[in-house]
């Protein structure tokens, strides 16, 4: 049975391809522990997505940020850049081949979740963008 109290974990990470697979493994040890395996498949898509971006399109630091409030899990994705994130590109709009990864990512996160967004920050001298995405646990209800 999922808790019913909110809670909320970040995990910092280095600029390494490498922590995208530390991040995917790290939330779904989180979402068993709390009884949420049940979103542990799209909730491992749609962070490696968010952090591979942040890791690839950025020089610094990044976290994953994870919390569940209200039956709702929002994934995230800090990154030291300000940067606002390379939208989603429509299907089919893509001009060359070396086009095709461009957007992919974030189309994939769009059609995956709920609701998604980005946001910049600034917080003590420091700053950067959070990308983040909620999945609703009703939606992942098996029948």
């Amino acid at each position: 049975m999922p808790e019913e109290d909110p809670w909320e974990y970040s995990l910092s990470i280095p600029n390494d391809p490498r922590a995208v697979t530390v991040c995917r493994r790290t939330l779904r040890l989180i979402l068993t522990m709390h009884g949420l395996i049940r979103l542990a498949d799209t909730a491992e898509l749609l962070a490696a997505e968010l952090v591979s971006n942040a890791v690839r399109h950025t020089k610094g630091p990044a976290a994953l940020r994870v919390r569940w409030s209200a039956g709702v899990l929002r994934v995230g994705a800090w990154d030291a850049s300000p940067e606002p994130p390379e939208p989603p590109e429509p299907p089919g709009v893509l001009g060359h081949v070396t086009d095709l990864e461009r957007g992919r990512g974030l189309a994939l996160v769009r059609a995956c979740s709920d609701l998604w967004g980005w946001q910049p920050l600034a917080r003590g001298g420091n700053r950067g963008k959070y990308v983040w995405c909620e999945v609703a646990a009703a939606r992942c209800v098996s029948g």
